[in-house]
C-alpha cells in the first residue's frame, strides 16, 4: 500500500474545510450556520418560488438565520426544551410537518381528466342556461344638473348623442366613443345607473338626468342581450381546481372512514353544488 505524501494529504484536508466553510453562512460560539437554513427561509419569503429570489431577500434571511442560532443556543441554556410546552410544541409541528408533506405528495396524485372538467362545468352550468341580461347603453357624464337638462333638451331636438358625448362627456373613456358602454349587467355600474338604465326600452333616453356619485348621467339603452355562460376554456383553471380540493377531501375522507377508532365525528356537512 503506498502512503500518501504529507503535502498531498495537507491539501486534501485544506480542500475539505474550505469545501465545508463554503456550506455555513456564520460560526456562532462555535456553532455552525448552514447555507440550507438560508435557502429554506428564502423559500418560506418567496411563497414557495412564487416571488422572485433578491440580494435584500438573501441579507434578511441570512440575518434571520444567525439570529435564531443565537436565540436557539440561549434557550438550549435555560433548558428551555425540557419543558413540556416546548415538547408539545414539537410534537404538533412534526406533525403539521409530516401532514402537510403527505399532502402535497398526494396532491401530485391527483389527476383531473377532460372529462372530469364536462362534468364539473355542466354541473356549474346546470339552471345557468343564460347569465342574465346584459345592456349596451351610452351616456353623457356631466357635473351639473342644468347642463345635463340642456343636453337633453338638445337631444329631443334631433342633435346626435354620439357628438354631444364626443363633446361634453368628462368620462374620457366612453366619452371618446361617442358614450358607448359596450354590453354590462347593471350591476357592473353603480346603483343609481344601473337602476336607471334597466327601467330603458331598447332606443329610450332617461327623461331627467341621473345623478350619481360621478356627476348626473344621460343615459341611452341601445340593446339587450341574454349573456351565454362563460366557455369552458374560460373557466378550466377554476374548475381544476375545485375538482382538486373535491379529491383531496376525498382521500381524506377515505382515511378517516377507513381509521379504526373510537372517537365520533361530527357528520360533514354537504357541500355546495
Amino acid at each position: 500500500m503506498k502512503l500518501i505524501p504529507r503535502a498531498v494529504l495537507a491539501l486534501v484536508v485544506a480542500g475539505s474545510a474550505t469545501f465545508a466553510t463554503a456550506q455555513n453562512i456564520a460560526i456562532v460560539n462555535g456553532k455552525a450556520v448552514p447555507q440550507s437554513r438560508v435557502d429554506a427561509l428564502i423559500t418560506q419569503m418567496t411563497r414557495g418560488g412564487q416571488q422572485p429570489r433578491t440580494p435584500e431577500m438573501e441579507t434578511r434571511a441570512k440575518e434571520e438565520a444567525v439570529m435564531r442560532e443565537i436565540l436557539e443556543q440561549e434557550a438550549e441554556k435555560r433548558g428551555v426544551q425540557s419543558s413540556e410546552a416546548y415538547k408539545t410544541q414539537m410534537e404538533l409541528a412534526r406533525q403539521s410537518i409530516l401532514i402537510n408533506e403527505l399532502l402535497a405528495d398526494q396532491r401530485k396524485k391527483v389527476d383531473v381528466t377532460d372529462a372530469d372538467l364536462k362534468t364539473e362545468y355542466e354541473k356549474a352550468m346546470k339552471g345557468q342556461t343564460t347569465g342574465g341580461t346584459e345592456y349596451r347603453a351610452r351616456h353623457i357624464l356631466v357635473e351639473g344638473e342644468a347642463q345635463a337638462k340642456s343636453l337633453i333638451a338638445q337631444l329631443k331636438k334631433g342633435a346626435k348623442f354620439e357628438d354631444l358625448a364626443k363633446k361634453h362627456s368628462k368620462d374620457p373613456g366612453s366619452g371618446a366613443r361617442g358614450g358607448d358602454l359596450d354590453f354590462s349587467r347593471p350591476d357592473a355600474y353603480v346603483p343609481e345607473f344601473g337602476k336607471a338604465m334597466a327601467a330603458l326600452k331598447k332606443g329610450q333616453m332617461t327623461e331627467q338626468p341621473v345623478k350619481s356619485q360621478f356627476g348626473y348621467h344621460i343615459i341611452r339603452l341601445d340593446d339587450t342581450r341574454e349573456a351565454a355562460p362563460p366557455p369552458l376554456d374560460s373557466v378550466k383553471p377554476q374548475l381544476r381546481q375545485r375538482i382538486e380540493g373535491q379529491k383531496m377531501q376525498a382521500y381524506i375522507e377515505g382515511l378517516k372512514s377507513g381509521a379504526k377508532t373510537d372517537f365520533k365525528f361530527a357528520p360533514t356537512p354537504a357541500q355546495p353544488q
